[in-house]
């Protein structure tokens, strides 16, 4: 029980982060938008997705409620709008370091005992995997619009359509890779990649601490 605590708390702070960040940017680039809507909060519930939130705790895979930006109102729409995308994974790598400091030096005193050892543990956890599915390049996660700084000015109208058309391709990959082949092979494409990538992003972090 205690656990499972621990784990909600830890999932709602991170994705708490993430979208603040996300408002914050673009507030801090000239865009009122999300501010205008009341998502420059530290209030989870401004940032709350039922959907997203449910499926990050079951499945570990699932997103905040989207962050609104007038692309109008930003001084360079492609690159002020991958700082925006950028934003949110890089405070999630943030919250990663400053909780891996704990966890590196304490974890081999009494404080490994206390409630709290765990609530960090998670903290650092759910800030690794969260940072590490944000900076994948599809959408709807936010590496699909950090690329956006990378593609060419002519190939600018395709990658709008892959950015609007990608999401539901990338929705159906996700429930076939969870609920068939994870099910019926016990493999996990995503998984896979994303154990992958936690995993030597939490060793340079603890390298690096």
């Amino acid at each position: 029980m205690i656990d499972l605590l621990s784990i909600i708390i830890a999932i709602v702070f991170c994705v708490t982060i993430h979208e603040f960040c996300h408002a914050w940017m673009a507030n801090r680039l000239g865009d009122p938008t999300a501010r205008v809507f009341g998502r420059l909060s530290l209030n989870p519930l401004r940032h709350f997705d039922l959907v997203g939130t449910l499926s990050l705790i079951f499945f570990g895979i699932g997103w905040g409620k989207p962050v609104p930006y007038n692309e109008e109102n930003l001084r360079s729409p492609k690159r002020d709008g991958a700082l925006i995308a950028l934003a949110g994974p890089i405070s999630n790598l943030l919250t990663a370091i400053v909780f891996a400091i704990p966890l590196k030096y304490l974890s081999d005193t009494g404080f490994r005992t206390f409630p709290l050892y765990n609530l960090i543990y998670f903290l650092f956890n759910f800030s690794v995997v969260l940072f590490a599915l944000n900076v994948l390049p599809f959408p709807p996660f936010d590496g699909s619009k950090i690329i956006g700084l990378f593609v060419p000015r002519r190939f600018h109208r395709a990658y709008e359509i892959y950015l609007k058309e990608g999401v539901k391709y990338i929705i159906i990959f996700i429930l076939f890779d969870v609920f068939v082949l994870e099910r019926s092979f016990n493999f996990s494409v995503l998984g896979s990649v994303l154990g992958k990538m936690v995993f030597w992003i939490k060793a340079i972090i603890y390298a690096g601490t």
